[in-house]
């Protein structure tokens, strides 16, 4: 049998990482040419960046099954296999709607990928390396998002938004032939059948409940069509919780966020990548289109984030050895807070170092919170199911980016409709300008009109402020529900990522195995 090559094993999770993380934020900074090309209205950009995210979330469990079951390699060669293949479809697409679908394929096949990264680490690794392995898919987690920016705004000062799938094409190119040629086969076969009817569950729920809450400034946030659409989206989500605690073969067992440090790390991630990416959704649009920065200009404005998040990502396993995971888990997400709360004061005319102000603390807490929220998630099962602690984590992340872009670009699009005064103009001038902050800059240009082009861009900075502090709001929550969740642990309950009460997380999961 080959021996296997760690460094290898881990350059290439972490690449195939990358390239389905990068595309769930890449696209962002494509959005003012989307809308100009395709002329998508801000719901359709919604949806351009939320298809993805919500297939994504909604498929991972039973992918993570799937994979757990048949082999995790198999897992991320079909999903890289795919992930290039429908990427290269869409750069032929003209028309917004089947640019949505096809992002929405592309979240399958990035749900297959990513726990297959993770449950492989950590499968493969030596238990004394996962830790640090760990460490850096956090990173990697991380900043692949802002790294994606800053190469998809390189290439679309080269060329149109379809550049963003040719990079999709290449780095899954590469994560496939690695993948190929380095990562073994892992898998726990001999399973039970697939809970299809937990999967449909998951699928229905989160599909109804992100739709309604994306299409809510269309309809109104207290129309009867959001609230009952909203409320049926909860009530199909609560059916997956009550249908998985009585199947013998649970996607996943509910019982399992009995274990304190494992519900806080999917709580935490949920409401972290809730701000995280609904911060990307606005910031991206609101550079461009209110500050008039290059594609380019815009993503390289963003680096003092993964500036903070690096190192301090590298830094926060010997802060939790030193005083546990209590401490620097909340002082992490209370520093995202922060940020996002300066980054609230921004308006049309304010000084870049204002954002820098805002970026670093929130790159910073996001590093900081993501290893031990990771950990926690992991440890809290055997090695047997690491797939569904793996499939855990990225739903976690998965869910809360597809709320965050789909709250927090709601909240905008109402502010910026509510607050755009269009007084005189005619219907269809009127009705254009109020689609988008794209479509009222071409509109105020092509009148003439510059005082159309400073009231909307003024009405999407006062958008983008109440969105930034909703993302503000969920961090303190996190922050909140992260110390009380661990009051009680000791130094030794998450040091490194390794729970205090392993066995706990055992006897809990033995129904799922």
């Amino acid at each position: 049998m080959r021996a296997v090559r760690h460094g290898a094993v881990l350059a290439v999770t972490c690449l195939a990482l990358a390239t389905v993380v990068s595309a769930m934020a890449s696209l962002n900074v494509a959005l003012p040419d989307l809308a100009r090309e395709t002329h998508a209205d801000q719901t359709q950009l919604s949806w351009i960046i939320d298809a993805y995210s919500l297939i994504f979330a909604s498929f991972l469990l039973l992918a993570a099954t799937l994979g757990d079951r048949f082999g995790r390699r198999k897992a991320l060669l079909g999903g890289l296999g795919l992930f290039a293949g429908v990427s290269l479809a869409a750069t032929f697409a003209t028309d917004p709607d089947v640019l949505i679908a096809l992002r929405a394929v592309l979240g399958i096949a990035a749900a297959f990928v990513m726990p297959a990264t993770l449950s492989t680490i950590t499968s493969t690794f030596p238990r004394a390396q996962q830790a640090r392995a760990v460490s850096i898919w956090a990173a990697v987690a991380g900043a692949s998002a802002v790294l994606g920016l800053l190469a998809s705004g390189a290439v679309l000062e080269v060329w149109s938004w379809r550049s963003v799938f040719w990079l999709n094409i290449c780095m899954a190119g590469v994560a496939l032939i690695g993948t190929y040629l380095f990562v073994p086969e892992s898998a726990e076969p001999g399973k039970q059948r697939v809970d299809v009817v937990g999967a449909a569950l998951t699928v229905a729920g989160l599909g109804v409940l992100v739709y309604s809450v994306i299409q809510a400034p269309e309809h109104g946030w207290g129309s009867v069509r959001t609230l009952v659409g909203i409320g049926a989206g909860l009530v199909v989500l609560v059916g997956f919780v009550a249908w998985e605690l009585r199947h013998p073969r649970p996607l996943l067992d509910p019982r399992l966020f009995r274990h304190k440090p494992f519900a806080a790390g999917s709580l935490s991630i949920t409401l972290q990548f809730f701000a995280f990416f609904g911060f990307i959704f606005v910031v991206m649009q609101y550079l461009q289109l209110v500050r008039g920065d290059s594609a380019l200009i815009a993503a390289v404005s963003v680096l003092p984030m993964p500036a903070g998040m690096i190192p301090s990502a590298r830094l926060s396993p010997r802060l939790i050895a030193r005083r546990g995971a209590r401490g620097p888990w909340t002082v992490g997400l209370l520093l995202v807070a922060t940020g996002l709360l300066v980054l609230a004061q921004v308006d049309a005319g304010s000084s870049y170092w204002l954002l820098v102000g805002g970026l670093f603390p929130l790159g910073a807490g996001m590093g900081l919170a993501m290893t031990p929220a990771t950990a926690a998630i992991t440890d809290g099962l055997p090695t047997r199911l690491q797939n569904v602690g793996s499939a855990v984590n990225d739903l976690s992340r998965e869910l809360g980016g597809a709320l965050g872009i789909a709250v927090l670009g709601s909240v905008l699009s109402a502010e910026y409709r509510d607050k755009l005064d269009l007084g005189g103009l005619p219907a269809p001038v009127a009705d254009a300008a109020r689609s988008s902050l794209a479509a009222a800059n071409h509109v105020g240009r092509a009148t003439g009109d510059p005082a159309l082009v400073e009231k909307a861009r003024d009405a999407f900075a006062s958008g983008m402020q109440l969105a930034l502090i909703s993302g503000a709001g969920a961090a303190v929550l996190a922050a909140v529900a992260v110390s009380l969740l661990l009051r009680r642990a000791g130094k030794t309950d998450t040091v490194a990522g390794e729970t205090q009460d392993s066995g706990t997380g055992r006897d809990m999961a033995r129904s799922t195995a």
